[in-house]
């Protein structure tokens, strides 16, 4: 077992996102602020970056789960375990609560893409409007989007979790690329308080600094459990019209009051 330590920051306190802001966080019973999920993924990649280079962006399946809150200021443990292709990192705070987890597998090929055909659909910009249950549309694919991710933004968003491994010079951080799914929410919706939940994201090459990609996404279900409402996303990003990224992306859009 490998370990690894880091400062959670709050780097969204000013995001349209209020979930990131204390009064509005503890409006929900939460004790201040939460830390973004896709900076806790950001840090629980950490010790497979390290232990796998460029492999672990290039060909495996990361299933994240975000089970408690962090927040701004706690120190946050990560321990990496197992072998054989499959391994498991843990986030914890000092009092040893499990926060998060992620469960990694690195097949020798991954499976096939699990593109949904309504993709292939064409979407009209429509504005942004704000989210609500009538419209998150089950099918209905968003408008795709070009994104080139630069060297100062790919430093910004390894600033942001105090990362500075080598390998990120050059590539993308998976940080940055989880991102993306957040951005496919609000750039249809004004979400003024969402939390994300869990991701599944399918690295099948990796994204090197520089790159310009062509994003889709459409929301594959949606549900309500104990008064939260729920959208489950499906991304797919491509370069030069080779598939690189995959994820799947669950959030609570509207939080239960």
């Amino acid at each position: 077992m490998s370990s690894y330590e880091v400062t959670a920051r709050n780097h969204s306190s000013a995001h349209e996102n209020r979930i990131h802001s204390d009064d509005v966080a503890q409006k929900y019973g939460f004790k201040g602020a939460l830390v973004p999920g896709v900076a806790v993924y950001g840090h629980l990649t950490r010790p497979l970056a390290e232990r796998f280079g460029r492999d672990f962006l290039s060909r495996s399946i990361a299933a994240l789960r975000l089970i408690k809150p962090a927040y701004d200021g706690d120190r946050l443990r990560i321990d990496l375990s197992g072998d054989d292709g499959q391994h498991l990192a843990e986030c914890r705070n000092v009092e040893g609560t499990l926060l998060a987890d992620l469960r990694v597998h690195m097949p020798g090929e991954l499976p096939p893409p699990e593109t949904p055909l309504s993709l292939s659909k064409r979407a009209k910009r429509r504005g942004r409007v704000e989210i609500n249950w009538a419209v998150v549309k089950e099918g209905e694919p968003y408008p795709a989007w070009d994104w080139e991710i630069n060297a100062g933004e790919n430093q910004h968003f390894r600033e942001q979790i105090a990362d500075e491994l080598e390998l990120y010079d050059a590539h993308v951080h998976p940080h940055a690329i989880l991102s993306i799914a957040n951005q496919a929410l609000t750039r249809e919706f004004v979400m003024p308080a969402w939390i994300h939940t869990a991701s599944e994201v399918r690295h099948r090459q990796a994204l090197r600094v520089g790159d310009r990609v062509a994003v889709r996404a459409v929301p594959l279900e949606k549900w309500r459990r104990k008064g939260h409402e729920f959208v489950r996303l499906y991304i797919d990003v491509h370069r030069d019209q080779a598939l690189t990224t995959e994820m799947f992306h669950t959030a609570i859009f509207k939080v239960a009051a």
